[in-house]
């Protein structure tokens, strides 16, 4: 009876876990959120399977669809997700998919119809002792995949810059988890153990849904607070020289002046200006979402960023897909700044799952020519 209720938690938890998947999945969708929520409904109806088993002991079915979700599903999808939350080359997730689909098909068929042998119990059972040669190498292949896509997803957010590289390390760790719980679960059964493992396997995957698409904020590198403007409103002047201040906003008000190092103003000197154009490719059926974010973006950077005199987003003629997003900061402080802000974190995390492909040009300012009332014109505060 234990078994049992174990695997009835592990269901309803699995269960809950999908429903909040297909929210995620509907609410902002992607490859990585389609894939997770395949995982969970297989390894749920895997685990709703293990019950009745459990209960009246495992039969054909029962233990085909116990594997097929444990096994298969769960540990492949769960592993794509990632590869598909961390990884930006278009063509390498293509030919993930290419693999996925021959890899899916082809095991489910076999687990559906190969020969069974060997007497079922109550406790869950273990993959080699009931499926012959074949449908074990096939496991095999498919488990390895799912390895190197963990592997090469985990590469890839280790090279990320610093200010994501955390949480998405986190996503694709806990993924890693709940990966190798059902891995465990299929091969071994575990008996009493496995409901457990299973309960931590589809916890795992729903944590790391819930962090992926869950909003982030900065954490400045030498301050307690969160920099936000809400505690501004309402606030006494003399409270003001109080509350926490942005580091590169510190260095700006804390940098020497010109006239504080020479006599009078400089006669002539080069502009500080800094530009940077950023082309993106966008997916397919990606484009409104792109442009809802840049227009949020945009929107946020017009109200909360002086020193950005220009950050225009562009669409190009004959090329759909693509969006040319300008900006001239008025230094390289500026742009410090702007990197760091939660506004242009937000818009980095989010676009990547419908941006293929991003290409930046750094440019320093010679020479310019500008309308009077341009930035006003394009900016509107």
């Amino acid at each position: 009876m234990v078994t049992v209720g174990l695997a009835f938690i592990s269901a309803l938890v699995g269960w809950s876990g999908t429903a909040a998947l297909a929210a995620y999945a509907q609410r902002r969708p992607s490859a990585a959120s389609i894939g997770w929520l395949i995982a969970a409904l297989g390894m749920t109806v895997g685990l709703s399977a293990a019950v009745i088993g459990a209960m009246f002991d495992f039969g054909e079915l029962t233990f085909r669809l116990f594997q097929i979700g444990v096994s298969l599903l769960g540990p492949l999808y769960m592993a794509w997700g990632a590869f598909e939350y961390a990884v930006r080359a278009p063509m390498v997730r293509f030919a993930s998919r290419l693999l996925l689909s021959a890899l899916t098909i082809v095991p489910l068929v076999v687990f559906g119809v190969d020969r069974l042998s060997g007497q079922f119990a109550a406790g869950f059972p273990a993959f080699s002792d009931h499926y012959d040669l074949i449908p074990r190498v096939l496991l095999g292949v498919t488990q390895g995949l799912a390895a190197v896509l963990l592997l090469t997803a985990l590469v890839a957010v280790a090279r990320r810059r610093s200010a994501v590289k955390g949480p998405d390390t986190a996503v694709v760790g806990l993924v890693a988890l709940g990966t190798l719980l059902s891995v465990v679960v299929g091969r071994f059964g575990l008996d009493a153990l496995g409901p457990l493992l299973m309960l931590g396997a589809v916890s795992a995957l729903w944590g790391a849904a819930a962090l992926a698409v869950s909003p982030r904020r900065d954490r400045y590198e030498d301050d307690d607070y969160y920099y936000d403007d809400e505690y501004y409103y309402g606030a006494d002047e003399d409270d003001l020289e109080d509350l926490p201040e942005e580091p590169v906003r510190r260095k700006r008000r804390n940098a020497e002046s010109y006239d504080d190092l020479y006599d009078g103003p400089p006669r002539s000197q080069a502009s500080k200006a800094k530009g940077v154009i950023t082309i993106y490719t966008i997916a397919d059926g990606q484009v409104p979402a792109f442009d809802q974010l840049a227009s949020a973006v945009v929107a946020e950077v017009s109200r909360n960023e002086p020193d950005t005199l220009l950050f225009a987003s562009h669409t190009v003629s004959g090329a759909q897909q693509q969006r040319i997003v300008y900006a001239i900061y008025r230094d390289d402080l500026a742009r410090e700044e702007h990197e760091q802000q939660p506004h242009v974190l937000e818009f980095q995390r989010r676009s990547a799952g419908v941006v293929v492909a991003t290409n930046v040009i750094e440019l320093s300012l010679s020479e310019a020519a500008a309308a009077e009332g341009l930035p006003a014109m394009l900016m509107p505060r």
